[in-house]
């Protein structure tokens, strides 16, 4: 029997390619802000409590990828978008039932680690940062995603979802890695993206934890190794 899935932020670049490569495997629900043509969509606001908890009913496992997505959003746009939405579906998806929620975070939670990386270049040194390192963000965009993974241990800790965070690296459109050093370092693959996605999804073993999303670069400094060994996640791309 297939995984009920619904996907928050369906209509976006990642969201579009995650419709389209996971179809027939799951039975998706998609959620976005605006109406995706041709495909049956719940059109809602993620800061509204009672139109997420009836769109999430039924489902089994949440892919949270509705937010502010620039990095250089605005404290209005991070708040109502990244903070009170993603409160309002983790505590919709308790409430509706869900089971499992897969939480879009960034790189940007580590983001002032980056500074570091590129002295150590120059110094032909090479760091690796894993799920463990403290959290240093580079923005209020990367402050928010610091809230929503926190915000996932405690649901996962008191409430009794099942939560993984991503720390998405770069997905672009263009599907290629371009642009400087550090900028390819993190970049990854849309079907390595897939991949990770979908070993999450069958990861019911998991309570919590972090993982990198990023495809296999060279002078990588996200770690990939934890999620290999949690997930067997094994990047394809790079």
């Amino acid at each position: 029997m297939k995984k009920s899935v619904l996907i928050t932020g369906a209509g976006g670049l990642i969201g579009s390619h995650l419709r389209v490569s996971m179809a027939g495997k799951y039975n998706l629900r998609l959620v976005s802000s605006d109406p995706i043509p041709d495909l049956e969509t719940v059109v809602g606001d993620i800061t509204d409590m009672t139109g997420m908890i009836a769109a999430f009913k039924g489902s089994e496992s949440i892919i949270h990828l509705a937010a502010s997505r620039r990095v250089s959003s605005s404290w209005d746009a991070v708040l109502r978008n990244n903070i009170i939405g993603t409160y309002t579906v983790f505590e919709a998806a308790y409430h509706a039932g869900v089971q499992q929620v897969i939480f879009a975070s960034s790189n940007h939670v580590v983001g002032t680690y980056e500074t570091v990386y590129a002295q150590n270049i120059q110094n032909s040194q090479h760091v690796i940062i894993d799920h463990l390192v403290p959290l240093r963000p580079d923005s209020l965009y990367g402050v928010s995603k610091c809230f929503g993974e926190t915000l996932g241990r405690y649901y996962a800790d008191h409430r009794g979802l099942r939560v993984i965070c991503l720390r998405i690296g770069w997905i672009n459109r263009n599907d290629a890695p371009t642009g400087g050093e550090i900028a390819c370092s993190m970049w990854q693959s849309k079907r390595d993206f897939t991949q990770l996605v979908e070993k999450c999804l069958g990861a019911d073993h998991v309570k919590f934890d972090i993982f990198y999303g990023v495809s296999n670069n060279p002078n990588c400094y996200f770690d990939i190794e934890h999620a290999r060994e949690v997930i067997g996640y094994v990047p394809l791309d790079g």
